[in-house]
């Protein structure tokens, strides 16, 4: 049974790190949203006058936000019917707030999640101040909407729960406060192969 793994949580977590590190070490496909729709995006918002590295902003959002899933899962999809197990980076906000979201994904390619392993890691640092850190010294454009309107985005640094009927045991949340990132790795790795 393929696995279709979400990797969850705020910026600067590290979840792409660990995704990334977990992808390899496994040989599984690897989907970064912020990656899939970077060229898309850019064009869009360059067109419409617009920042074209804001990744954050409320135009943002309205513009290319559902466009961004939409390419990302419809990538993923395609793995996940050929078998192959599949890694997929973004804060999915809504859809983990929708409950049948997932099962409606699968669906599309003729699956569930009885014939699907779907696991969730949601990655999270134990403060503001840490996620603020980690924000500033990866020094990307796309973070500049973040730091510019810190007072807004902290909001959605916030611990979520996941709505999806998935067993406890798929969903594990992970703590990369840590120096040594293989430290959390440790513990990923072992809540979703071992």
């Amino acid at each position: 049974m393929s696995k279709l793994i979400f990797f969850l949580g705020g910026a600067g977590s590290g979840k792409t790190t660990l995704a990334k590190t977990l992808s390899r070490k496994y040989k599984a496909a690897f989907f970064d949203m912020d990656i899939l729709l970077r060229p898309a995006a850019e064009a869009i918002m360059t067109l419409q006058g617009l920042d074209p590295s804001d990744r954050d902003s409320p135009e943002y959002k309205r513009l290319c936000r559902d466009l961004g899933y939409r390419i990302t899962m419809d990538a993923v999809l395609d793995n996940v019917q050929l078998g192959i197990d599949s890694v997929v980076v973004g804060p999915f906000t809504k859809e983990t707030d929708t409950p049948d979201w997932i099962e409606q994904e699968l669906a599309k390619i003729g699956r569930s999640l009885q014939d699907t392993d779907v696991r969730v890691a949601y990655i999270y640092l134990k403060n503001e101040a840490l996620y603020r850190e980690r924000i500033m010294a990866r020094q990307s454009p796309l973070d500049d909407w973040k730091l510019a309107n810190w007072d807004a985005f902290v909001a959605s640094l916030a611990r979520k729960q996941v709505a999806w009927p998935l067993p406890a045991k798929s969903v594990t949340y992970i703590d990369n406060s840590a120096d040594d990132p293989w430290i959390a790795f440790a513990k990923l790795e072992q809540d979703i192969y071992e």
